[in-house]
Parts: C-alpha cells; sequence; structure tokens
C-alpha cells in the first residue's frame, strides 16, 4: 500500500487487479482490509466471503469475517468464523484467542479458559489472549493465577488498558484500595472506560 497516496488510490488499484484475475483470494482479503480501513463494513464483508471461497484455507480472512460479525454484535458467527479458522490454521493463536473471548461473553467460563490456554501456548506474549484469560481467571476466583498473567502482560505492554483495569479488580479484592486505584488510573490513562460503580467503590475506599 505505500505506493498509493490514499486508500481510494489503493482501492482502485485493487479493484483493477481483480478484473484481470477475479478468482485471486489474496486480492480479495487485501480488498477487504483496505475497506475495513474505511469502516465499510458491508464491503469488507463482501471481499472476505470471496477471498475464502477462492482460497478456502485462508484463516485470516475467517478471522477478518468473526471482527465484522462480533462488531454487528453477532456473537454466533463470531465463533463459527473463528473455529473454521482454526480448522485451517490451527497453530493460529489468534482465532483461539477469539474464541476464548466469546465463550467469556456467553458466560461459558471452562470452554474461553481452554480456548485461551490454546492461544497462549502458541503465542505467548499475545496481549489481547492475555488479558481475556486474566478476565476469565478473576471470575472463576483464580485471583492468583491472574494476577501472574498481568504482571507479565503489563511488564511488556504498559499502557494496556484493560489489563490495568483487571489488575485493579484484583488489588480491590483483596483489599488494596489504594493500589486499585493506581491501576484504575492507568487503565483510563491508556484510554480505556472504567465502570463508574466500580471507581467510585475503589474511590470511596481509598479515602479519596
Amino acid at each position: 500500500m505505500e505506493h498509493f497516496d490514499n486508500i481510494d488510490d489503493y482501492i482502485a488499484d485493487l479493484k483493477s487487479k481483480l478484473r484481470d484475475n477475479p478468482s485471486c483470494g489474496n486480492t480479495h482479503y487485501n480488498l477487504g482490509v483496505a475497506y475495513l480501513s474505511r469502516r465499510d463494513f458491508m464491503e469488507a464483508e463482501r471481499e472476505f466471503l470471496d477471498a475464502v471461497a477462492h482460497s478456502p484455507r485462508m484463516a485470516e480472512a475467517y478471522v477478518q469475517l468473526g471482527g465484522i460479525a462480533l462488531q454487528r454484535g453477532d456473537m454466533d458467527s463470531c465463533l463459527s468464523y473463528n473455529v473454521q479458522a482454526t480448522q485451517q490454521r490451527p497453530f493460529f493463536a489468534v482465532p483461539w484467542g477469539n474464541i476464548g473471548f466469546v465463550y467469556m461473553q456467553q458466560g461459558d467460563n471452562d470452554k474461553a479458559h481452554k480456548s485461551l490456554k490454546k492461544a497462549l501456548k502458541l503465542d505467548p506474549e499475545f496481549a489481547q489472549a492475555q488479558a481475556t484469560m486474566s478476565s476469565v481467571l478473576i471470575a472463576m476466583g483464580d485471583y492468583e493465577e491472574a494476577d501472574k498473567i498481568l504482571k507479565t502482560l503489563l511488564e511488556k505492554q504498559a499502557h494496556f488498558g484493560p489489563g490495568w483495569n483487571n489488575k485493579a479488580i484484583i488489588e480491590a479484592e483483596r483489599g488494596n484500595w489504594a493500589e486499585a486505584a493506581v491501576c484504575i488510573g492507568k487503565a483510563e490513562e491508556s484510554g480505556f472506560e472504567v465502570l463508574p460503580e466500580f471507581k467510585k467503590e475503589v474511590e470511596a475506599n481509598a479515602g479519596n
């Protein structure tokens, strides 16, 4: 894309390539990504569906389709697309992380834990999966294990908001209210929106 002045020129170029070679899954995929960067989800979805129609083994396209489904709040489709991605590329960490996230949203912590374990085995520094795993462990009441994961995550990704939010939850659970308040501050600095009720509870107990 570096040869183009703007995204519209890039899209026009990809479309002309598809006129010459309409069955190139890769070009459909790149066009989908270009539409995503314009937040044109419908066009992006169409291109990713064409990409997998022509290149059924393209796991990344299934992951992108899952992301678009998630954007729409369609958890079942998101899950299904990510499962298809793992069937094509079992050692690709991203779909396993996404599957874990969906199961967590659906309240199935055991399944979430299994999928996230797989994701982190394949890519131990996968920040999103580490954060989701810490949320699942907190939900399961395993604060020690959650804290260990967060320590690893936040040492490498000091501005990862969801990680600081989870760290705040653990510190509050332990009664370390001042620590929790510091973590909330860091989560917000990183652009994460902390739940107002939780923030109020921490501030009241931290004596602010």
